[in-house]
């Protein structure tokens, strides 16, 4: 009797969860059905009325365009004056209109394997260098079983030794051997010669020396003295899209120009020896990387070009020193989450992200996302309803999504925030898994990774979203203007893209 009731109730919840699907499945194509009648209403519009103008036309004899023409020929001066305001406009339209930014090309650095670090050599370091006690070790220990990183990332070779080496020449070493290394590979990608750079930026947060590292790349490539150089810190991992926006703004006045854009961050001069918790998070999640990007807004550099800049968009929330500390001392959540810096943080980040979406949507959502936004929007604040705030579905206004890389709890508020697929974190988680933290330059590497998967067609939108310190959110919005073929480009990926995605542990034991 009781198995036979056993199986009654199994009977009933398989009945229930394929019923559930059934109804999820409707839903979605129902939604589908939605999205695609508004979005093509004007074109099922214009049909009737383009129907109604092609009979009236029928109707038209020779005899009315002879007297139309001779009509113009009566009223000569308003035609004159309409045809030259009609020129000056255009003219005026054209010279003022913001210029177009293409992505010609973007390359990403790939340390040596003599680099590579797995995790028990991680560990193995940090106990020889003696000067952590074991609750620490135990902690990193902790982060690193929980960072959802594999065994192949990278660090500075000044830290691979016992003791290691933290000298400021290091430090310059180790960055400088990341910026060249990024920059040599795009310039032989493009073949634009070092002189034809007008534009410099470059970001590293926490490597600020004299000479700076915009001088660096200026006298190593011998780029032309008038070059624009600018070099920004202190922005933490969100200053890779920062320094996108100002290369945009740059470019909008400076005509026929090229900007080469470098991200990268220095892990030798801020390696962290103490055993404070919060701080040691940095040292478990924190990888050598860096990128370095080419923007042109030469009209001939589109059909070269793999993206067109559609939108940047920067937002800064919750910035306030007590907030911010409080979160850094939280050792009780750091210990509990493991992979970010805890739970404060998260709150703080999904406020910056709000604020970046809300801006952001009406510039990239279809006309039927908006119209639920705005219906629920009245729904809940003038008819008093209760019911839940409608989330728009970004999967409709871009293909691909690249979402930093800065822990693994991150990558999962975002996915669940933003109602995002396994596919579509997959960039970002296997970036993070395969190259760990590279901080700004980590979208990037995202990016690479979508297109040596071959998925990036023609046309296709991308959102990139970086956080960082502040707390800062950006956004930058790319649109392909040609399909991206992995087998002819250079990629960090293209050695070993056939063995990713690969399935990542929630807990990866470590022994060492």
């Amino acid at each position: 009797m009781m198995n036979e009731k056993k199986k009654t109730l199994d009977q009933n919840e398989q009945n229930l969860v394929q019923a559930t699907f059934s109804l999820s499945v409707r839903l979605k194509y129902v939604k589908l059905g939605y999205h695609y009648l508004v979005s093509n209403a004007l074109y099922l519009m214009l049909i009737p009325l383009l129907c109604i103008i092609l009979t009236h036309l029928s109707t038209i004899t020779v005899e009315d365009f002879i007297q139309l023409s001779e009509n113009l020929r009566l009223n000569y001066v308003t035609v004159w004056l309409l045809s030259i305001s009609m020129v000056f406009l255009a003219t005026f339209y054209f010279m003022c209109r913001p210029r177009n930014v293409y992505l010609v090309n973007f390359a990403c650095y790939k340390p040596e394997t003599a680099q590579m670090v797995s995790k028990e050599l991680f560990m193995q370091l940090s106990a020889k260098n003696e000067c952590f006690t074991e609750e620490s070790l135990t902690f990193q220990k902790k982060i690193l079983e929980r960072s959802g990183f594999g065994q192949t990332t990278y660090a500075p070779k000044a830290l691979m030794q016992v003791p290691p080496n933290q000298t400021m020449a290091e430090a310059r070493k180790e960055t400088e051997t990341v910026m060249f290394g990024a920059i040599d590979e795009l310039l032989a990608k493009t073949g634009v010669k070092p002189r034809d750079i007008g534009i410099l930026v470059v970001n590293s947060s926490l490597l600020n020396p004299t000479p700076s590292l915009s001088a660096a790349i200026v006298n190593h490539y011998k780029l032309r003295g008038n070059i624009l150089s600018y070099n920004l810190g202190g922005m933490g991992c969100s200053a890779g899209l920062i320094s996108i926006d100002l290369a945009n703004q740059l470019l909008q006045v400076h005509r026929n120009s090229y900007a080469l854009v470098v991200s990268t961050e220095n892990i030798t001069y801020n390696w962290y020896f103490g055993n404070n918790r919060s701080m040691l998070v940095t040292n478990c999640l924190f990888r050598v990387g860096g990128a370095a990007i080419l923007l042109s807004n030469r009209s001939s550099d589109q059909r070269l070009s793999k993206y067109e800049l559609i939108h940047t968009l920067r937002t800064h929330k919750g910035a306030d020193d007590k907030s911010y500390n409080c979160v850094l001392q939280r050792e009780d959540e750091v210990n509990k989450v493991g992979v970010s810096l805890s739970k404060d943080l998260m709150a703080v980040a999904g406020e910056a992200l709000k604020a970046n979406i809300t801006t952001l949507g009406p510039l990239v959502l279809p006309l039927s996302e908006q119209l639920l936004f705005f219906a629920t929007l009245v729904a809940r604040k003038v008819l008093k309803m209760k019911i839940n705030p409608y989330i728009p579905d970004f999967k409709l206004a871009f293909e691909h999504f690249c979402i930093h890389a800065g822990g693994r709890g991150v990558l999962d508020e975002l996915e669940k925030s933003l109602g995002l697929t396994q596919w579509h974190m997959e960039p970002s988680r296997m970036t993070l898994y395969r190259f760990g933290n590279t901080s700004s330059s980590s979208l990037w590497y995202e990016l690479a990774y979508s297109e040596a998967k071959g998925r990036i067609k023609k046309r296709n939108r991308v959102w990139q979203i970086g956080f960082g310190s502040g707390f800062k959110c950006n956004s930058v919005v790319w649109r392909a203007v040609r399909t991206v073929n992995p087998t002819v480009e250079k990629n960090p990926w293209m050695d070993e893209i056939n063995k990713f995605p690969v399935q990542v542990p929630q807990v990866a034991t470590i022994v060492y």
